[in-house]
C-alpha cells in the first residue's frame, strides 16, 4: 500500500454542506476501490497565487489515503466534474507503508487533535467577533452622543439668531412707527401753515 494526499481547492462561497457533499462523494468513491481513507484537513479559506475562473480566494482541503493507485484516476475524475473545484492535485507521500492499522490511528489521533483546534479556532473568532460588535457599538454611541451635541449646539446657535432677528425686527417695527408719526407731524405743520395764512 501507497499513501496519496490529493489536495483540492474549492470555490470560497461553497458552504461547509456543500463541502460535506464533494468530500462524502470522494469517500463512496475510496470505498468503492477499497482504498483507506485516513483523514481530511481542512487548511480554510486562503488567498490564491493567481486569479482562477474569476476567484481570488479559495477553500483549500487535502484528503490522505492508502491505496495502490487505482483510484486515482477515478478521484480525479470526480473532482474534475465537480463544478465548485477549481483545481486539484494528487502526490504520492510514501511508497510503501509498513503497518497500515498504526498508520490509521495516527491519522485518527491527527484529525482530532486538528478538530480540537479548529473548535479553538472557532470559539476564538466568535469571541474576537463579540469583542469588535462591542467595540463597534460603543464607537457608535460615541458618534451618536457626538451627533447629539452638535445638533444641541447648532439648535441653540438657532434659538440665538431667532431671538436677535425677533429682536432686531421689533427694534424695526418701533423705529418705523417714530418714522410713520413725523411724517404725519409734518404733514399737518403744512396745513397748519396755510390755515394761518388764509
Amino acid at each position: 500500500m501507497r499513501e496519496y494526499e490529493t489536495t483540492f481547492i474549492v470555490q470560497p462561497e461553497i458552504s461547509d454542506e456543500g463541502v460535506k457533499a464533494l468530500c462524502d462523494r470522494l469517500d463512496a468513491v475510496l470505498a468503492k476501490r477499497d482504498a483507506t481513507r485516513l483523514l481530511y484537513d481542512d487548511m480554510g479559506r486562503r488567498r490564491l497565487a493567481y486569479e482562477i475562473q474569476h476567484f481570488l480566494k479559495g477553500r483549500y482541503l487535502t484528503l490522505m489515503y492508502l491505496d495502490t493507485g487505482a483510484v486515482i484516476p477515478e478521484l480525479e475524475r470526480t473532482l474534475r466534474l465537480e463544478d465548485s473545484v477549481l483545481r486539484f492535485l494528487t502526490v504520492q507521500v510514501s511508497d510503501h507503508v509498513v503497518d497500515i492499522e498504526a498508520r490509521k490511528k495516527e491519522a485518527a489521533e491527527l484529525e482530532r487533535v486538528r478538530a480540537e483546534k479548529a473548535a479553538e479556532r472557532a470559539a476564538r473568532e466568535a469571541e474576537e467577533e463579540v469583542a469588535r460588535a462591542a467595540e463597534e457599538a460603543q464607537r457608535a454611541a460615541e458618534e451618536a452622543k457626538r451627533a447629539a451635541e452638535e445638533a444641541k449646539r447648532v439648535a441653540e446657535e438657532a434659538k440665538r439668531v431667532a431671538t436677535e432677528a425677533a429682536a432686531a425686527q421689533t427694534d424695526g417695527e418701533a423705529d418705523a412707527g417714530e418714522e410713520s408719526g413725523e411724517k404725519i407731524d409734518e404733514a399737518e405743520t403744512p396745513q397748519e401753515d396755510a390755515r394761518t395764512d388764509g
